[in-house]
């Protein structure tokens, strides 16, 4: 079954969108030293904040289908991107994450091996995740 995601953004003036999905507001502004507000996070931040609630997400999913009994999932995600080749200071490179690294602890009677495969498993069924590594195409309109 294919399900369709839907959100609206609109530019607030400065550097701060506001961003309906659903019923619920988020908030992406830029830190003060590059002309924002810091009235929320930055888009990149909330590319990593899908990442890490998907995979959460998932956990519960894949723990209850398993009848894994976890107790606990966290997952701490960095990224490096290049903020010169935004800011139009370069055309080397590339605009999106150059790397993204994760930590990942699991509350759970399983062996090491069994909680590396439970967070392989988490990464092939993640949305996020598949978005990331693979190629989805944008199409779009503009009026």
């Amino acid at each position: 079954m294919v399900k369709t995601e839907k959100t609206q953004s609109t530019w607030q003036g400065g550097m701060r969108v506001d961003n309906q999905v659903g019923h619920h507001t988020l908030v992406i502004d830029q830190p003060v030293q590059m002309g924002g507000k810091d009235a929320g996070p930055n888009p990149v931040a909330y590319l990593l904040v899908a990442l890490g609630g998907c995979l959460s997400t998932m956990a519960a999913i894949v723990a209850m289908q398993e009848r894994i009994e976890l107790r606990g999932f966290s997952v701490e995600i960095e990224g490096d991107y290049d903020t010169d080749f935004l800011l139009g200071k370069t055309q080397e490179g590339r605009a999106g994450f150059i790397e993204i690294r994760e930590k990942v602890i699991i509350d759970a009677d399983l062996t090491d091996e069994e909680k590396k495969s439970f967070f392989e498993k988490l990464h092939s069924r993640c949305p996020v995740t598949d978005t990331i590594l693979n190629q989805t195409s944008i199409k779009y309109e503009v009026h």
